[in-house]
Order: structure tokens, then C-alpha cells, then sequence
């Protein structure tokens, strides 16, 4: 007679996913009551588009690889690839790429919804989570930039904060364009894995985000993260230039080309 093995569902989470109570859900819900409110006030659109996206769709976060299953979960529907958005932006694009004749320029949307992300997960960083986002599509006004601004801070006051608890951060893809152009960065991957490295300033300071411009960077566990592989120079004067703490207005409008 042979024992029955014991097959009961484990009762542990998958790493990098939480169950949520009441309590937490009831203050997120009053955040994006008032986030809606805001949103409404400046004539942003609601738009809601599927957790899943033709994994090419999404093509810029996947690996040269021939099954995209870094980054993302992906599964093979027939003869094409399917991926859980990775964020917001992407979807928005295809959305308005099949809807650009219909849509009002510029189009404003907001959109609120779970995304999922295929890395390793760490104290705060779940692979599951809600983001939010609020974009202007078909204008380059800097007044929509001014505009969006003036926005998050009517949002941040209307959820509890005061003027003296936050600042809102502004940056141009047009000053990392003009600095890849003196370094003469031209290769697209090498490019993102730069710009990858920046966003981690204030999370690993400039020492750590040095690794990743260079070769690479090993964290506290061993797992290693190759780098965009610039020279020590070009590194040097990235560092140079983005520490800068009060550039010259005129160096400022000369980069933006204000419209």
C-alpha cells in the first residue's frame, strides 16, 4: 500500500507580491478619489486599456533574446507573444498609434492600473504594483509641461501635504540628448543603459551609479548588473554635467529651444 503524498497549496506569497488589508486599501482609495477630482478639473481624459499587450508592443523593455521573459511575464498565445504590461506608457503609445485620427490634439489621458515587472524584487520594490499616470500626447508647449506641474501640486495639497513637504523634480530628454551627442553615445542600447543608470542616482548615489556606467555593478547578494560600458572620461563628464546645481538660464533655453 503506498502513502498518499501530502499535496496541499503552499500558503506563502510569490516573492515580490503582498496581500493588501482595508486599512491600506481604504486610504488608497481616498488618494485616487482626489487624484480623479484633479484630473477632471484639467480636462484629462479616463482611459483604460488591457493588462496584456503584443509583447513587441512593449519591445524596448525586452531582451535580445528569442522568448521575452526578462523584464516581463510573457506566455505564447498561437504564434505571437503576450506580455502583462511592464507600465502605462507603452499601451499609451499603441493606443494612440491605432487612434491618432480620432483622438483631440494634444490628447490629455490619465490612466490608473496594476502593472507587473519580471525582476528581482527588494524592500520596497514588488513586481506587482498600481502606478499612475498622466501624459500629454501631440504638443511640444512647454506650457504642458508648466501645466502638469501646477497639476501634482494641486494633487499633493489635496491628499494632506503642505507646500514645505515635497518638491517636484522636472527633467528633459532633450538635455541627456545633447549630452550623449558630446560624448558621442550613438548606439541605441548603450544609450537606454544610461539613462537606466541615471534614474538610480538617488537611489545608489553617484558611486553606484559610476558601476553601471561603466562595466557594470555587483549588489549586496552577488547578483551582478552589466553596464552601459563608457570610458572613465565620458563617465566623468556626465557626473560634471548633471551635478550642476544652478545651470545658467541661458544654457537651459539654449538646450530646450523653447517653442
Amino acid at each position: 500500500m503506498t502513502k498518499e503524498k501530502n499535496n496541499k497549496p503552499s500558503k506563502e506569497l510569490p516573492l515580490g507580491f503582498v496581500d493588501r488589508q482595508e486599512k491600506e486599501l481604504l486610504v488608497r482609495d481616498f488618494i485616487i478619489s482626489n487624484i480623479k477630482e484633479v484630473m477632471i478639473k484639467y480636462g484629462f481624459q479616463y482611459l483604460e486599456t488591457p493588462s496584456f499587450e503584443y509583447s513587441d508592443s512593449i519591445g524596448k523593455f525586452l531582451p535580445d533574446k528569442e522568448r521575452p521573459d526578462e523584464g516581463v511575464f510573457s506566455f505564447k498565445d498561437e504564434n505571437k507573444w503576450l506580455s502583462l504590461r511592464y507600465d502605462l506608457t507603452a499601451p499609451l503609445a499603441r493606443y494612440v498609434a491605432k487612434n491618432f485620427l480620432e483622438i483631440p490634439k494634444p490628447f490629455k489621458r490619465y490612466q490608473l492600473g496594476t502593472v507587473w515587472r519580471n525582476e528581482k524584487p527588494g524592500p520596497g520594490r514588488f513586481r506587482e504594483f498600481l502606478q499612475f499616470d498622466a501624459d500629454y500626447v501631440g504638443t511640444k508647449s512647454l506650457q504642458a509641461d508648466a501645466e502638469l506641474c501646477v497639476m501634482i501640486s494641486e494633487i499633493l495639497e489635496k491628499c494632506g501635504l503642505s507646500k514645505s513637504e515635497y518638491i517636484i523634480k522636472i527633467s528633459s530628454r532633450k538635455i541627456t540628448e545633447e549630452l550623449f551627442k558630446k560624448i558621442n553615445i550613438k548606439d541605441n542600447q548603450q544609450r537606454l543603459t544610461t539613462l537606466r543608470a541615471l534614474d538610480k542616482i538617488d537611489r545608489l548615489g553617484w558611486s553606484g551609479v559610476k558601476e553601471l556606467l561603466g562595466e557594470g555593478r555587483k549588489d549586496k547578494s552577488g547578483d551582478f548588473t552589466k553596464g552601459a560600458n563608457l570610458n572613465p572620461n565620458d563617465v566623468k563628464t556626465i557626473e560634471e554635467t548633471l551635478k550642476k546645481s544652478s545651470p545658467k538660464t541661458e544654457d537651459l533655453i539654449q538646450i530646450l529651444k523653447i517653442f
